[in-house]
């Protein structure tokens, strides 16, 4: 006799009746350790007794089932599947097999049957493994920049952005500062502080937001960002991580200070920024202390700086060419800019001049490098434009902005009734009725019966 497969509930059963058919226990014992009736225990104590243990296996064990679906509509879904729907995930080509087809399968047993003939993976097996990357192995070689907005100051004040500069090899906090949200000016101001304390590294390693990459370059435009522009010309290179696993370090390290930093700034009672980026640099060399670890190679890879300061003020800002129109003015950021008048301006006409914005809201306009005369034609014209379209990262600045914006001007406007349109000014005068149709009916009747008594 061959093996016979049994499950344990049936093999707890032959043990059972056979301490039964041994009268070693009773029936009504049996009946309530199997949880069976008396009835059924008889029953199965005879087929034990007359075929042996294989009898109280179950009959339908290698059979196949009563509801089994044919496999000819098992191959014609697939058929199908394969067909029309080959990238349609399960519950999608079920909905699209009764919708199109007829043919109504659930998505469960659509999807066994997928994994089976290798049209869909399972979620285990579409999974992705992030290794991680080696450090880099000179201090400054290669720095991550990221930005973390978050409540740093709880409820005691607004959220903001926490720009965060971390050295790959060590994991030494180079640059911290609190900002109102990730902008060029605010990186630009966190990039001239951490050039003046450790000089130009070789590279940065960032995410691919609108500050460092262009997400869809065209024919007429340079693909770099005006961070990128500055950095090319100090000799430092970006590049972009694909996924925020890459940068994992900085991505590690905001985590870190979204614990420890929003504690320590409770404890400080500090609840502004101005006061906060005055606390960092202490807050970072006690971290530093704690989490840096020493570089694979003693080597410091950061050059230095080696830049005037006016040169570096003009590195930092934002650059842009404008068409200069027959009236000598040129338009930038929602402003119209008028040219003086001069020898230099009038052969400008047609061309593009070169326009300089500086962080603190100045605008300059250049031609081959002299700044030309200029007035902001309507400097109350910018503002938040309708229906704008405003990155993630920038609402909470820009909504601050909005809010301050509406606070400055009256909420109400003011409603003109129709006569108004053909001119009609009120006199101030109250109507008592001393010009009614009747009264001066009846002052003309006064008037005539006066002429003739006279």
């Amino acid at each position: 006799m061959g093996w016979v497969m049994m499950s344990e509930r049936e093999l707890n059963r032959v043990e059972v009746l056979a301490q039964v058919d041994d009268g070693r226990l009773t029936v009504d014992n049996a009946a309530n350790l199997l949880d069976l009736t008396r009835r059924q225990v008889f029953r199965l104590l005879k087929r034990y007794r007359q075929d042996g243990a294989a009898a109280i296996r179950h009959k339908a064990r290698g059979k196949s089932p009563n509801n089994q679906i044919h496999k000819a509509k098992r191959d014609y879904a697939l058929s199908l599947v394969r067909e029309s729907y080959a990238d349609f995930g399960p519950t999608l080509a079920a909905e699209k097999l009764e919708e199109h087809h007829g043919l109504k399968v659930s998505r469960e047993t659509l999807r066994k049957w997928m994994v089976e003939d290798g049209l869909w993976l399972s979620r285990k097996q579409r999974r992705t493994f992030h290794q991680p990357r080696l450090r880099r192995e000179c201090f400054g070689e290669l720095i991550q920049i990221d930005g973390s907005e978050h409540r740093w100051f709880e409820d005691r004040g607004d959220p903001c952005t926490l720009l965060v500069f971390i050295d790959d090899a060590t994991s030494t906090l180079m640059e911290l500062r609190f900002v109102k949200s990730e902008s060029t000016f605010s990186y630009f101001a966190a990039l001239e502080g951490y050039l003046s304390r450790h000089g130009r590294p070789v590279a940065f390693y960032s995410d691919k937001h609108t500050v460092f990459r262009v997400s869809k370059p065209n024919e007429h435009m340079t693909g770099m960002t005006q961070f990128g522009r500055a950095l090319a010309e100090l000799q430092i290179e970006i590049l972009c991580a694909n996924t925020s696993q890459a940068k994992g370090r900085v991505e590690r390290a905001n985590r870190t200070l979204q614990d420890r930093l929003v504690k320590e700034l409770r404890i400080a009672d500090i609840s502004d920024m101005e006061a906060a980026n005055a606390f960092l640099p202490g807050f970072m060399q006690r971290y530093n202390a704690r989490f840096a670890k020493p570089a694979a190679r003693p080597d410091n890879l950061h050059r230095a700086l080696n830049v005037a300061p006016d040169r570096l003020a003009e590195i930092f800002c934002l650059r842009n060419k404008r068409y200069v129109s027959k009236d000598l003015t040129l338009k930038y950021d929602h402003k119209r800019i008028r040219l003086e008048v001069n020898d230099l301006t009038r052969g400008l006409v047609g061309k593009y001049a070169d326009t300089y914005e500086f962080p603190d809201g100045r605008i300059q306009v250049r031609h081959n490098g002299v700044a030309l005369p200029c007035t902001i034609f309507d400097p109350h014209q910018q503002r938040v434009t309708h229906a704008a379209i405003t990155d993630n990262k920038h609402l909470s600045a820009v909504l601050a902005h909005i809010k301050a914006e509406q606070d400055k001007t009256a909420a109400s406007t003011e409603v003109r009734p129709e006569s108004a349109r053909n001119g009609y000014r009120k006199s101030g005068r109250r109507n008592n009725g001393w010009n009614s149709l009747a009264d001066r009916k009846r002052n003309v009747a006064r008037k005539a019966s006066q002429g003739c008594d006279n």
